[in-house]
């Protein structure tokens, strides 16, 4: 018995010291200097990618707008090439996610010279087996700055978002397998737009965003800090339970990056900006906008906010989303703290150090 326990300790041991010495996961800078575009990660049988599509280029102007994809390849820390999102030009604000071996690309919004913007309700969806592009089933209410969602590999959510007239309460249900739209449970809360959040097994949570400054003077967007989560009903997806959350660590936020892991039970928060912003950066109130420096998590297992860094040593913002990985939590692109766009990829911890 003794010498069964002694074995078996050492092999722990020699596990923990494996892990201490592997390295830090690194990805190459991306291709292009690139914010706001969309993000996704995909897992096949022997390939991990992850995506970012369209964004604007270091101009931050309408004819900087990209339409490129480009795929990292989790594994070599390589970037690719990939066809170009369909369309005459790209988009901004659009919704990234993954589900039923495809790649999905949720609404957004076109710019045009005179500073113009039209939201669209564009669906398409890329197959990374074939490299195909195809269309899927327009979004009923097309929305751009939304929060995304995936639920049983099958139903993606959108909540919220930034429609013609304005933030929208809609939470709308697309099931992947039948390419059709339903309208869920609206969210109770204020309709934002630049919020963060997602789907961690089957449950919904978003977070801060901004809503219209209902007094006549200030900037015409603000703020938000409240926090919801929704329980999905296994029966019908489309029925939700909300409830209202604390607030979260730190100051409420516009445009976090979040990302979930159903291994983990986790939904991961990172930067952002205190100030609301529009797309050159320029926040409502005429500032430019700042990247906080904080990440943190709810904890759906121990249903409770968690701090896992207040002081991120070169802080981005105006991601659409991050990715988790098994090595950290990932950032594509965005803006650094003087308001340049970068190509650079952040690998961020996803527990506190």
């Amino acid at each position: 018995m003794k010498t069964s326990v002694v074995a078996f300790l050492t092999l722990l041991l020699a596990g923990f010291l494996i892990a201490a010495t592997q390295p830090e996961l690194k990805f190459d800078p991306m291709p292009a200097a690139l914010t706001n575009n969309a993000v996704a990660s995909f897992k096949g049988r022997d390939v991990f990618l992850l995506f970012s599509f369209m964004g604007i280029g270091p101009k931050k102007t309408w004819d900087s707008v990209s339409k490129e994809t480009y795929v990292l390849d989790a594994y070599t820390g390589k970037w690719g090439k990939a066809r170009p999102v369909p369309g005459t030009v790209g988009r901004l604000g659009a919704a990234a996610a993954s589900a039923r071996g495809h790649v999905f690309l949720f609404g957004g919004y076109v710019m045009d010279s005179k500073g113009g913007e039209s939201t669209l309700p564009d669906v398409n969806a890329y197959d990374p087996d074939s490299q195909v592009w195809f269309r899927a089933a327009d979004i009923p209410v097309p929305v751009s700055a939304s929060v995304v969602g995936v639920y049983r590999d099958r139903y993606v959510y959108l909540i919220g978002g930034w429609s013609k007239d304005g933030p929208v309460q809609n939470v709308q249900l697309y099931d992947a397998e039948k390419n059709e739209w339903r309208q869920a449970t609206g969210t109770p809360g204020t309709a934002v737009f630049g919020h963060a959040g997602g789907v961690v097994d089957d449950n919904l949570i978003y977070v801060d965003g901004a809503y219209k400054n209902p007094g006549g003077e200030g900037p015409a967007f603000i703020s938000s800090d409240e926090c919801w989560t929704g329980k999905i009903d296994r029966k019908d997806p489309a029925k939700i339970q909300w409830s209202k959350l604390p607030a979260h660590p730190g100051a409420a936020r516009f445009r976090i990056a979040a990302g979930g892991s159903d291994k983990d039970d986790i939904m991961y928060f990172s930067e952002g900006s205190a100030n609301p912003y529009t797309t050159n950066g320029i926040g409502f109130d005429g500032q430019p906008a700042t990247p906080s420096a904080m990440t943190f998590a709810y904890n759906f297992r121990a249903a409770r906010w968690e701090v896992i860094s207040e002081n991120l040593p070169n802080p981005t913002m105006d991601q659409r989303a991050l990715l988790v990985t098994s090595g950290g939590l990932v950032l594509l692109g965005g803006m650094d703290k003087n308001g340049a766009v970068t190509p650079v990829v952040s690998v961020l911890p996803k527990q506190a150090r």
